[in-house]
């Protein structure tokens, strides 16, 4: 079991900065993009389909039988009881516009449970990866999760959902600020629970996260030393889950923040 995880591990490390490199000839000529808009935050360019389909082709070579996920292609329903989870772009608001902070995700969940996480930042060089029980690196150093226990020692990510209230978030801000510490958002949800596992940030809460954004990065985060708030492993490929995670000292502290801004979830 451990061989197939580290397997499957260093395949999706392989594919995701392959596929990287695949969405910087994108990012480098924007001038002839092709992009389609519904707003500032439901993009969707030629290379976030391009990039899908060429993560797809390599997964269904590699694992034939395996199911796949992606935001940007209809599900394939496998019979090994694993699920690739992908994001060919994480991050495609700033894509779109020249702003180098994307990443390539790929995640593996078996049984709703995720067992490899993959997140790929091309304009840095960034490959943040782990798998079930095996720790987590950057670039082949283990990372960590903060040790703070104070939201005033950092920051803490935050992202927008569209299926959840903007009110939500400005209360959850506010919550953070008069704790005296500082939020930051970078468009990319995936990367700041990849800064999580790193201890860069503090933690990262969302009300609602697509699966494809943050399977991989709550595993990380977990391998890390990290707490993620549990989410439901038979809903959470198919529905997303709201997203609370950090180091292990300020989690409850975090927790209690979501719990103050958001609805339950379930």
């Amino acid at each position: 079991m451990t061989h197939d995880l580290d397997d499957r591990m260093h395949f999706a490390i392989d594919l995701a900065r392959r596929a990287g490199e695949l969405g910087l000839k994108y990012f480098r000529d924007l001038d002839n993009l092709a992009v389609e808009s519904k707003g500032h935050q439901d993009l969707v360019s030629e290379g976030d389909r391009e990039v899908e389909l060429f993560i797809r082709a390599a997964i269904a070579k590699a694992y034939p039988q395996d199911g796949i996920v992606g935001e940007e292609h209809a599900a394939v329903t496998g019979t090994t009881g694993h699920v690739w989870v992908i994001d060919p772009i994480d991050g495609t608001a700033n894509f779109v516009r020249g702003i180098p902070a994307w990443c390539v995700v790929i995640a593996c969940a078996r049984n709703g449970e995720t067992i490899v996480g993959v997140i790929h930042e091309p304009s840095t060089g960034e490959t943040f990866y782990g798998r079930l029980g095996g720790g987590a690196f950057l670039n082949g150093k283990p990372i960590k999760a903060s040790d703070a226990a104070s939201l005033s020692e950092g920051a803490v990510g935050t992202g927008l959902s569209n299926r959840a209230s903007t009110k939500n978030v400005i209360i959850l801000i506010s919550l953070i600020m008069a704790e005296g510490g500082v939020f930051y958002r970078n468009a990319s949800g995936a990367l700041m629970l990849a800064y999580a596992a790193s201890g860069r940030l503090l933690g990262y809460i969302e009300e609602h996260m697509n699966s494809w954004d943050c399977l991989a990065g709550m595993l990380l985060v977990e391998e890390a030393g990290g707490r993620v708030l549990k989410a439901d492993p038979k809903t959470v490929v198919s529905q997303g889950t709201q997203v609370i995670a950090g180091g292990k000292h300020i989690f409850s502290r975090l927790q209690l923040l979501g719990e103050s801004s958001f609805l339950p979830t379930r």
